[in-house]
């Protein structure tokens, strides 16, 4: 029974990564989850220097998933050369980067210093606010969404993820921007802009107002937005958005994407992600299913 694929032109030993921003860059997690079973670690968004993120509260709990306002805290680019990428390379496992800049000299200083480091992939997240453009996301305008891939592609040395706000009209658009503009692969989907209202003390929840939805409650949105990406570009597909178990995770694999990251689970289930691997072995092994390949986008 085979669970490895080649995302990318890397080859993982199975299609599971973590999401970023729910797994630190893996060692507060390695003391529940031996980081060498999963396929790669996605690491926490790394900037160009630290950022000290948003003020409290900043995360809030509601029904079937959670909100979060984080705003990218991050120990910056040099700390994480340092300290988190030799950390991560005592496992067998491929290294994700995740990227978060405000402009896009910002990506591409990070991208540019990743580029001697022993890392195998990058995901850029695009769901930064552009501060050039009055804080409008980069990943919702697909002419900004091109432009700003191929300048991410023409300095990075590694493959290069670009990771797709679901918070647009048309997420085909988008992909196929990335695509057009060199990426070698797309995640998706980031977070869904919600917000919560405290009614006993009359207010917001998150000292932001708004924050990203996510968990269970996303998962359906998720999965239509894989599909529909998957179906538009020639480019491999990373999928994500509420899964916590092995079925959900098919879910996505079956709409097409061919790796998939736990999010929100580890929270609540530490070892979600080595679970979720077991699980697709025992669905593969039920159903004679004897490569992974054989599942990846069979919904058409």
């Amino acid at each position: 029974m085979n669970l490895a694929i080649d995302f990318a032109g890397v080859a993982m030993k199975n299609p599971v990564t973590t999401a970023s921003g729910t797994f630190g860059s893996g060692a507060e997690y390695s003391e529940f989850v031996d980081l060498g079973e999963l396929g790669a670690v996605t690491t926490k968004g790394v900037a160009n220097v630290p950022w000290p993120g948003n003020p409290t509260p900043r995360i809030c709990e509601t029904y079937g998933g959670m909100l979060n306002a984080i705003g990218l805290q991050n120990p910056g680019i040099d700390l994480f050369i340092e300290r988190d990428i030799p950390f991560l390379r005592k496992y067998d496992t491929r290294i994700i980067v995740n990227v978060c800049g405000r402009t896009p000299e910002e990506y591409v200083e990070v991208v540019r210093r990743l580029g001697t480091e022993d890392v195998d992939l990058l995901e850029i997240n695009i769901s930064c606010p552009n501060v050039e453009a009055g804080g409008l996301a980069f990943g919702q305008d697909p002419k900004l969404v091109e432009k700003i891939t191929s300048q991410i592609k023409d300095a990075a040395k590694q493959p290069v993820i670009m990771k797709l706000s679901p918070n647009v009209t048309d997420i085909v658009q988008v992909a196929q921007a990335a695509e057009a503009g060199g990426a070698d692969a797309v995640s998706l989907i980031n977070t869904l802009t919600g917000m919560k209202i405290d009614i006993s003390r009359r207010t917001f929840a998150l000292a932001n107002k708004t924050g990203g939805l996510s968990g269970p409650a996303v998962k359906p949105v998720a999965v239509r937005m894989v599909y529909q990406t998957a179906q538009a570009v020639k480019i491999p597909v990373l999928g994500m958005g509420g899964i916590c178990t092995a079925e959900d995770a098919l879910e996505f694999i079956m709409a097409g994407a061919s790796m998939v990251a736990v999010g929100t689970a580890n929270f609540h289930n530490p070892s979600a992600t080595v679970d979720i691997i077991r699980g697709i072995e025992a669905f593969m092994r039920e159903n004679q299913v004897e490569d992974i390949r054989e599942l990846i986008g069979c919904v058409r």
